[in-house]
């Protein structure tokens, strides 16, 4: 049996429970067992994937317990995974045992799958009340759970707060993801690694930290968080996948590919990996295969995927690096129904026109992208680095002196953007002059900026406010 980085399902009590119910099924023989271990059964059979044997689990627990809460719980889930809330209200009305915690929770579940926060918020609260206070904190806890759960990680603190604060393991978990939703990855990462300390054989923890190390763009960190996870399982899709996506993030294109393809065996229909194998294949100059995995991408991605437009843009990208630019404009045409960036898309199709040499073409895409959009300064600098990342070197100089005069003399206050990147264009330029007095202007009022442009040009270690003394310190120049 194969561990599955859940304790319980991990465990021997389990375990024999397992055993026990298949050696019935299996001999043909009737399944003795109450409608909660049934329940904790298709909870297994689906965490590992085998619908199959779930259903007929849960299935046997309801044939035997119509009314009870747990198998009825399970089918409401499934029917909200499945998008489908007015279900899941008939099955809560098919509860008998009104009064129970699970009942409150399923109900409070479906407003807030609903979108009603603060009506399932108000109704938690309405029960919180009359609760015995030694079951206070259980209640607490469960509904802290189904807000971080729904992606309400405020509402779930709130509910935090309420509770006394425990050493336990759920709790600690529970806080960690709560902070993770939150955004405080740097906290969601320390108490992470309290639970390692305790458990330092939970692939689940170690990919939780490998998450939050991520998400807080430490990525060589996050890898070998990983790393500890596959060393623990090593056919665990979410490790792979976590390691691939820290691998792309620091552009080893070329490893990450592998992991991509590693997790794809186990995971075969989810576009989002072939998308940054396509992804990965076009940074490493492959457009052909690039095109070809991208082309199964689309294959698979249902028409609501979140990723539709992101195929879509690389998919283009890789006919127009396989110069076949008329198929990269046909393909970003069929975004033009969808939901996303336009602004984004007139740029895309100027840059690949540009690169093309259409220039009178890709002057239109780029007009087109100002005048539609809400920030136009940011959208016509981005314009700007188009024509420098396409080695119109002295286009983007003119244009980088345009946009500086305007913006400079508008009386709103200074100008901060635009100069680490005309900085890289005087370099590029050879007029180092220059360079070098656009580089301390950046350094000075925008560092952001120039870490983004022109990290690539100095040591890891040198902070981007202080690019501008490191060159000075090194040529040995005078004030």
């Amino acid at each position: 049996m194969k561990n599955t980085g859940d304790d319980y399902f991990d465990s021997d009590e389990f375990h024999q429970l397992l055993d026990t119910y298949e050696a019935a099924v299996n001999a043909g023989e009737p399944v003795f067992m109450d409608a909660d271990e049934l329940v904790d059964i298709a909870d297994y059979y689906q965490y590992t994937d085998r619908k199959d044997e779930a259903e007929k689990a849960i299935t046997l627990a309801l044939s035997l317990a119509p009314g009870d809460c747990a198998p009825l719980t399970y089918r409401i889930h499934e029917a909200l995974f499945q998008g489908n809330p007015q279900k899941a209200w008939e099955l809560l009305e098919q509860i008998i045992d009104k009064d129970q915690p699970d009942y409150i929770y399923d109900r409070a579940e479906i407003l807030v799958f609903e979108g009603h926060i603060e009506e399932a918020d108000h109704y938690l609260n309405e029960h919180y009340l009359t609760i015995p206070p030694e079951e206070q904190q259980d209640f607490v806890v469960d509904v802290a759970n189904i807000f971080t759960e729904y992606g309400q990680p405020e509402k779930a603190m709130l509910w935090m707060e309420k509770a006394k604060q425990e050493d336990s393991v759920d709790f600690k978990e529970l806080m960690a993801r709560t902070l993770f939703g939150m955004g405080k990855y740097k906290d969601s990462q320390r108490i992470f690694n309290e639970l390692i300390d305790a458990n330092p054989f939970s692939k689940n923890y170690w990919n939780a930290l490998a998450s939050a190390q991520f998400m807080n763009e430490d990525y060589s960190e996050a890898i070998q968080s990983s790393e500890y996870a596959i060393a623990i399982d090593p056919d665990d899709p979410e490790s792979l996948l976590v390691k691939a996506n820290g691998l792309y993030r620091l552009n080893n294109y070329e490893e990450a590919q592998k992991f991509y393809q590693r997790y794809q065996e186990l995971v075969p229909y989810d576009e989002f990996a072939l998308l940054y194998e396509g992804t990965c294949l076009i940074n490493m100059q492959k457009s052909e295969q690039a095109i070809d995995v991208l082309q199964k991408a689309l294959e698979l991605a249902p028409d609501d995927s979140p990723y539709l437009y992101d195929i879509y843009q690389e998919l283009a990208f890789a006919y127009a690096e396989n110069h076949e630019v008329d198929k990269a404009l046909e393909v970003l045409d069929k975004t033009d129904t969808l939901d996303c960036d336009h602004v984004q898309l007139s740029l895309i199709r100027g840059h690949i026109l540009l690169g093309a040499n259409r220039m009178d073409e890709a002057k239109k895409f780029f007009h087109q992208a100002v005048e539609i959009s809400e920030t136009p300064k940011q959208t016509l600098l981005r314009v700007i680095v188009l024509f420098y990342d396409n080695r119109y070197l002295e286009g983007a100089y003119t244009l980088f002196k345009k946009f500086f005069a305007h913006y400079d003399q508008q009386g709103n206050g200074q100008n901060t953007e635009g100069y680490a990147y005309m900085a890289l264009c005087c370099y590029d330029m050879q007029n180092y002059k220059e360079f070098l007095n656009y580089l301390q202007k950046a350094c000075k009022v925008n560092p952001k900026e120039c870490r983004v442009a022109l990290s690539h040009m100095f040591p890891e270690e040198i902070k981007s406010e202080d690019y501008y003394q490191y060159i000075k310190d090194k040529l040995n120049i005078k004030d």
